[in-house]
């Protein structure tokens, strides 16, 4: 307990001291800080930025709906050869039909077929819209909700009725102000009636989720063609059992589709976690270079605090000499020099911090890139700084509490 109180005297005094001596060189205590300051702000500034991302990308990343599946011919990320998968054949309305009645953990099916069109409403005319053909099943698997009107109804789907339900960007800039419900509106020059409207989704990976025209499959194919191949999507009715149903369509989808053992599967059962996968690898990357970027600037600060500090104590050799002479020991003087350096690099370090996420909320509010630095972040960046300063400190104070005493007194 006595040495345990003797070294809290010595913290104390030495990070009394040290503050003395950062306010009498203020100058040198400035750019000592810099340093570190300009590390700290570089690797939280772009760490910021990252983390926006990633918590931007796993919400819009949500609004897929964590008990969803997509089974198409192409697998959601194409690696390797496309002419591979192209050559799979496409998906039928019976193998459709089949598939729902033989996979009873479905809650939610719908053939699911797009293109992009031009759609307009008297003179407003909006192009690269998203143009869907789904069935009535379609709003369980996509987590929509109708916030006027009605969606598709399988009168709809049977008698291939011209009606579209509109997604929140074009229902805004086709009907500002007015219900768009009941309206007609031009689809590639074709007239489709307003049932409904939808809420809003956002975006995903920077593309508008509501920049959409839901019409009914059988519409789809009647107005647009036949040629064009579909995807599945589906709901697992326990979104617990998720990966179970996934083995389950494996053997179903292959058997519908008569693919013989030993063949490969030609098909591919996708997952919004897919997605989430190729994007943490992407990120991941980006997130190390970061981080390297960050540290090499932090040892550059590291070794000015090293360099300022052996300088400090030349200056206060005599010093030294004087506090040894009357009694300091060598844990007293390290802990001193020990306690300047990590004063020096913390406050370098809340500086940092402070520009870091400054930097970061500038170029979220300028530019599409989110920004979302956590608790732990800023408290991490400010204390692996203090621990530079501790690491690059130690040289100085070692040779600080070795110095002779004799040798110290008589040093000009």
């Amino acid at each position: 307990m006595k040495h345990w109180a003797g070294f809290r005297v010595d913290i104390l005094e030495g990070a009394r001291i040290a503050l003395f001596s950062l306010r009498a060189n203020r100058l040198r205590t400035v750019l000592t800080t810099m340093g570190i300051g300009i590390g700290v702000a570089t690797l939280l500034a772009i760490v910021g930025i990252i983390q926006g991302l990633n918590t931007s990308f796993h919400r819009q990343l949500a609004s897929f709906g964590a008990n969803t599946l997509y089974v198409s011919k192409y697998p959601m990320i194409i690696k390797g050869d496309w002419w591979k998968y192209r050559g799979r054949k496409n998906f039928t309305l019976d193998q459709v039909q089949r598939l729902r009645s033989m996979a009873p953990f479905i809650s939610a099916m719908s053939p699911s077929v797009s293109r992009l069109a031009d759609v307009s409403y008297a003179s407003e005319q909006m192009s690269t819209v998203r143009i869907q053909g789904v069935n009535h099943e379609y709003l369980g698997i996509s987590g929509f909700d109708i916030t006027s009107g009605r969606f598709l109804t399988e009168a709809d789907e049977e008698v291939t009725r011209p009606v579209a339900v509109l997604g929140a960007d074009v229902a805004d800039r086709l009907f500002p102000g007015i219900s768009p419900v009941g309206r007609t509106i031009r689809v590639d020059n074709r007239s489709f009636q307003v049932v409904g409207t939808l809420s809003r989704k956002g975006k995903v990976v920077n593309q508008s989720m509501d920049l959409l025209v839901i019409i009914p499959f059988k519409t789809f194919y009647s107005s647009f063609g036949k040629g064009r191949p579909f995807e599945i999507a589906m709901a697992v009715a326990d979104a617990g059992q998720v990966r179970a149903a996934e083995d389950q369509l494996i053997g179903i989808l292959r058997r519908i589709r008569g693919t013989t053992p030993g063949e490969p599967d030609d098909f591919n059962i996708n997952k919004p976690e897919a997605m989430a996968q190729t994007y943490a690898q992407l990120t991941g990357a980006l997130y190390g270079v970061a981080v390297g970027v960050g540290l090499i600037t932090l040892l550059v600060g590291g070794i000015g605090i090293m360099n300022i500090m052996l300088v400090s104590v030349r200056e206060r050799t005599r010093e030294i000499g004087v506090r040894r002479a009357l009694g300091a020991r060598k844990r007293t003087i390290v802990v001193q020099f020990l306690m300047e350096a990590a004063s020096v690099s913390a406050v370098g370090g809340l500086l940092g911090t402070t520009v870091g996420l400054g930097t970061a909320k500038v170029v979220s509010l300028i530019t599409p890139l989110a920004a979302d630095v956590q608790t732990g972040t800023i408290l991490g960046g400010v204390f692996f700084a203090a621990l530079v300063g501790l690491l690059f400190g130690i040289w100085p104070a070692a040779r600080a509490a070795n110095l002779d005493p004799v040798e110290a007194l008589r040093y000009e």
